[in-house]
């Protein structure tokens, strides 16, 4: 039994919120907009796996959770969880996390959901930007190289002005939104180090492939 106040001992995500948390994405993202899945399959149909999702607008949380074949647990900043909104988000099986500083609770919480063979999603770059991976933190590749689940990328595109550049602004209701899943890689180099030079090493390989998907998925779709 885990000692009362230590991070283990907080609330497990619930991977059954997870499903419904699926459920509600998939009728409010068909029912607002008209996504295209392409690639869905790459996803491993069982065992942990992360994906990694590009971050611009707060459509793509919401988005994943309607179109991904599995369940997620995403990573979200806490500011998000006030009120009834975090109340929400704890029962769809969301993660809160303090990106302020290591927040042990939330490792410990990502952790065990890949220790259990869910899917831990996460925006590599922390928080909503261009959208295109310039900037990586460290998470993403200590996530992976220590519970050992492959990553897979994935491509929201959909909201762009005339010049086709990622902008904030939610796309249209009953646009199309193309969200692509490219094929699941390990982040490590097999040697199994966790040491601060294996997670530096990790995360360029994890920037390299993440940025060729998203070049790919906009050669794809035209975006």
């Amino acid at each position: 039994m885990t000692p009362p106040g230590t991070p283990a001992a907080a609330a497990r995500p619930s991977a059954r919120g997870a499903a419904t948390g699926r459920r509600i994405g998939i009728g409010l993202m068909y029912g607002l907009w008209k996504p295209r899945v392409l690639g869905a399959w790459r996803v491993p149909a069982a065992g942990p796996v992360i994906l990694a999702v590009n971050h611009a607008h707060n459509l793509d949380g919401p988005m994943l959770m309607g179109t991904a074949p599995r369940p997620v647990h995403f990573l979200i900043k806490k500011e998000a969880f006030v009120g009834p909104l975090g109340a929400f988000l704890t029962g769809i099986g969301q993660l809160k996390v303090d990106r302020s500083g290591t927040d042990r609770a939330a490792v410990t919480s990502a952790l065990d959901v890949l220790g259990r063979g869910g899917v831990l999603g996460i925006f590599p770059e922390g928080t909503r930007g261009t959208g295109d991976f310039a900037s990586l933190r460290a998470g993403l590749a200590y996530f992976a190289v220590r519970s050992g689940a492959p990553i897979v990328p994935v491509a929201v595109l959909g909201s762009t002005d005339r010049r086709g550049r990622v902008t904030r602004v939610l796309p249209p209701v009953r646009s199309r939104v193309d969200v692509v899943f490219g094929d699941a890689f390990q982040a490590g180099d097999g040697s199994g180090r966790r040491t601060r030079t294996a997670l530096d090493e990790a995360t360029v390989r994890i920037q390299e492939r993440l940025t060729a998907h998203l070049e790919n998925a906009r050669r794809l779709t035209g975006r």
